[in-house]
C-alpha cells in the first residue's frame, strides 16, 4: 500500500514499555534544541531519510488521527565501505509535548513509541524519551527491548551479542545523533530571525 493509499485505522496505543526482556539498549544524548523541535523531527519519520545517509526508506502503511500508525522502515548499518540493509515494519503511538495527564491522572511525558511487528526483530519494543533541560536543551533517549528472534537455543544470544550492540545500536546511535544535529541546526537558524 502506498503512502498515498494509506488507511486509517483506530489510534495506535502501545501503553508502557515492558519491564524487563533479554536484550535492552540504550543510546542517549543531550541535544542542544528546544523539546518541541527534536520531537517534530523524531516524529515525522517520513522525513528521517532526509536528514539521515543511512535510512534507504520510511512508509506509512496505515495512519492514525494522532500521527501514528503503521510504518515500515529500512536502514544500512555500515561495515567498513559496505552497508549491511536492514527492514523492519512497526506500530507507532505518538505522544506529544503537552499532553498532561493519563486516563487515570497521572503525568504523562512526550515520547515515542514503536512496536516491531515484521521483519527479524518482531516484537521489539522501543521509546523515545524527551526531557528539557534549561537553555534550551533536550534529554533524548532510546530504549530497544527484545527477547530475541524466536530461533531455537541461539536467539537470545543472537540478540544479545550481534543484533543489540551491532544492528540496532549500530542503527539508533547514528539515527539519534544525525536527528540531534538536524535539530541543533534549526534551533541555531531560528534564534538568528
Amino acid at each position: 500500500m502506498t503512502a498515498t493509499a494509506s488507511a486509517r485505522r483506530p489510534r495506535v496505543a502501545l501503553g508502557p514499555m515492558p519491564s524487563s526482556r533479554l536484550m535492552t539498549t540504550i543510546d542517549a544524548a543531550r541535544v542542544r534544541a528546544p523539546l518541541a523541535t527534536i520531537f517534530e523531527l523524531a516524529r515525522d519519520v517520513e522525513r528521517w531519510p532526509a536528514h539521515l545517509p543511512h535510512y534507504r526508506y520510511v512508509r506509512f502503511t496505515s495512519r492514525d488521527d494522532a500521527m501514528g500508525g503503521v510504518v515500515e522502515m529500512s536502514a544500512s548499518r555500515p561495515f567498513g565501505p559496505v552497508g549491511w540493509p536492514t527492514f523492519w515494519r512497526s506500530e507507532m503511538e505518538t505522544i506529544p509535548p503537552g499532553r498532561t495527564t493519563d486516563a487515570a491522572g497521572g503525568t504523562i511525558a512526550p515520547a515515542i513509541r514503536f512496536r516491531h511487528i515484521g521483519g527479524i526483530t518482531t516484537g521489539m519494543d522501543v521509546v523515545w524519551e524527551f526531557v528539557a533541560r534549561g537553555a534550551g536543551e533536550t534529554d533524548v533517549r532510546i530504549v530497544h527491548m527484545w527477547d530475541g528472534p524466536t530461533w531455537p537455543v541461539i536467539g537470545a544470544f543472537a540478540a544479545r551479542t550481534v543484533i543489540g550492540p551491532v544492528f540496532v545500536h549500530g542503527i539508533a546511535s547514528r539515527t539519534l545523533a544525525g536527528l540531534g544535529r538536524a535539530a541543533e541546526r534549526i534551533a541555531a537558524e531560528e534564534s538568528t530571525r
